[in-house]
């Protein structure tokens, strides 16, 4: 019997241990680096960053970059992954840029230039803020989320967060996830404690099946950070849901292959129609 109290308290410990470090074992800014300095972002053509003072007063960045064309045909926001940047993402809103959307990537806090802690609460009330702020100077249609990893997580609930207030914000018209994850806290088993100590669970699963947006999902076949099973789980939640599987792994560049972007061009033209992506 004293042994089993010494599993017991040493498991209860663990559990502790787990809910007090989660954050800082979920979020991961110090990977990322402090990013490009104001000199190196000065010299970005096109690149307006922008700052939005929060409700609490901290001030978190983003970038905007306009769409080529006029009248833009929308806004694409895009949501970097972990041990990443907004600095990461100029690439993949330049291709944005070429569909003829501008293109906006807030920060998380403690990421890069922007202070404050993360946490899910504050990440996507900060984005939907920074979404705010950048619609009101632009001349944007359509919405669009596009987010990897991590920021899939983030798209998900600005997803859900605009279509519970769709009178006063535009209905995203497409979802884009590049290597998805059901949940947060489906990883929870994995450090052997239960799923409800965790504080920032990111359900994309449960947000996925209540949204009726269409969503392109893109994963790659080898992803063992986010395996595909993931991503083949979400396509079956979303009633709109189309399932791109490619070659690599969840860091080789899928974003940066023709089958990637051809998808993403495919999926704004049948979500435009109203068709499944």
């Amino acid at each position: 019997m004293r042994g089993l109290r010494t599993v017991l308290l040493g498991y209860l410990l663990w559990c502790a241990a787990l809910f007090a470090l989660q954050r800082s074992m979920l979020y991961l800014p110090d990977l990322a680096g402090r990013g490009l300095s104001d000199a190196e972002l000065a010299a970005i053509e096109g690149l307006e960053r922008r700052w939005v003072t929060q409700d609490d007063g901290v001030k978190t960045e983003s970038f905007l970059l306009r769409a080529e064309s006029s009248p833009a045909r929308g806004l694409a926001v895009l949501f970097h992954g972990n041990g990443e940047l907004i600095d990461d993402g100029l690439e993949d809103a330049r291709r944005w840029n070429e569909l003829g959307f501008h293109a906006l990537l807030p920060e998380y806090r403690g990421y890069g230039r922007t202070p404050g802690a993360p946490s899910e609460k504050r990440i996507v009330d900060d984005a939907l803020a920074a979404i705010a702020d950048a619609r009101g100077v632009l001349d944007a249609g359509e919405l669009v989320l596009h987010g990897r990893s991590l920021g899939t997580g983030v798209a998900a609930q600005v997803a859900l967060r605009i279509g519970e207030a769709a009178t006063t914000r535009p209905v995203p018209s497409l979802l884009v996830f590049e290597s998805p994850f059901t949940s947060i806290a489906s990883f929870a088993w994995g450090y052997g404690v239960p799923q409800f100590i965790v504080r920032d669970a990111f359900r994309t699963d449960e947000a996925l099946a209540k949204l009726d947006v269409p969503v392109l999902i893109l994963h790659a076949r080898s992803d063992t950070v986010v395996p595909i099973a993931h991503g083949r789980t979400l396509a079956a939640l979303a009633p709109r849901a189309t399932l791109v599987e490619l070659d690599g792994d969840h860091n080789s560049g899928i974003s940066l292959t023709r089958p990637y972007w051809d998808a993403v061009a495919k999926a704004v033209e049948s979500s435009s129609r109203g068709d499944r992506p």
